[in-house]
């Protein structure tokens, strides 16, 4: 029996409970959950599996940015004097954005603020990611957004592919509470929003969006599935990465 079907048979008897293997190209990973909320749940890229292409721009594309914005829980004060009251307090809310990526040159790797993975602008890979923000409130002039990816756009023919993901690190209950958004905007286009609306709240991470180098344009795929883990999703999408508890080694 060759290696690949020794393999195959491995991930098909790990992911026995899980039968259905991803379909992201040759990935041999398992398929996470697809919100089963599609219609109702985004504001332009609508349902899983939609995607936009961009065409080249002439002289390349300026600073692409990739925004996720939350909010924070409202719950009811449980102690004597907050039911009495009726009080309700914020609950701060750690949901993290980060992409995998793959360079035309065959490098591959990780961006998140889990593990200090920042990224470079100027260098490989040409994507940085800005400061955490561990709370989710809107006080500053980000256009709400309180985590921002940044590609650099006139490097986008050396970059291959970009998966944009969502994860849950600290206080979130579910997906459906902090109702996350993704921005992705390209210069010179419309603004393309994702918004998440689903009770898939005992898989903490989402992979969201896709973009995809094609002749040098963007295309722009809705991914919106649900995964156990950073683990997991690196496999369904083949990108080949080792993990040790969310974070790359």
């Amino acid at each position: 029996m060759s290696r690949d079907n020794i393999s195959t048979n491995s991930l098909m008897e790990a992911s026995r409970s899980r039968a259905s293997f991803s379909g992201h190209g040759k990935a041999k990973g398992a398929a996470g959950y697809i919100s089963d909320t599609d219609d109702n749940s985004y504001n332009f890229l609508g349902t899983t599996g939609q995607h936009e292409i961009f065409n080249p721009q002439k002289g390349g594309y300026d600073k692409i940015r990739i925004g996720a914005a939350w909010q924070n829980e409202q719950v009811k004060d449980a102690g004597f004097f907050g039911k009495l009251l009726k009080k309700a307090r914020k609950q701060g809310v750690d949901l993290d954005l980060g992409c995998l990526y793959e360079l035309q040159n065959g490098k591959r790797g990780a961006i998140q603020a889990f593990g200090e993975m920042h990224g470079s602008f100027n260098q490989e890979p040409y994507i940085s990611l800005s400061d955490d923000d561990r709370t989710g409130d809107d006080d500053d002039d980000d256009d709400g957004e309180d985590e921002i990816i940044f590609i650099n756009g006139q490097k986008w023919p050396e970059i291959k592919r970009i998966l944009i993901y969502l994860y849950i690190y600290d206080g979130a209950h579910n997906w459906a509470q902090v109702q996350p958004q993704i921005q992705v905007r390209v210069p010179n286009e419309k603004p393309m929003i994702v918004t998440l609306h689903t009770l898939k709240s005992e898989m903490g991470l989402c992979s969201v969006v896709g973009l995809e180098n094609v002749r040098n344009g963007i295309k722009m795929i809705n991914y919106t599935e649900y995964y156990p883990g950073h683990a997991e999703m690196d496999r369904a999408y083949g990108f080949g990465l080792e993990w040790e508890d969310g974070q790359k080694r």
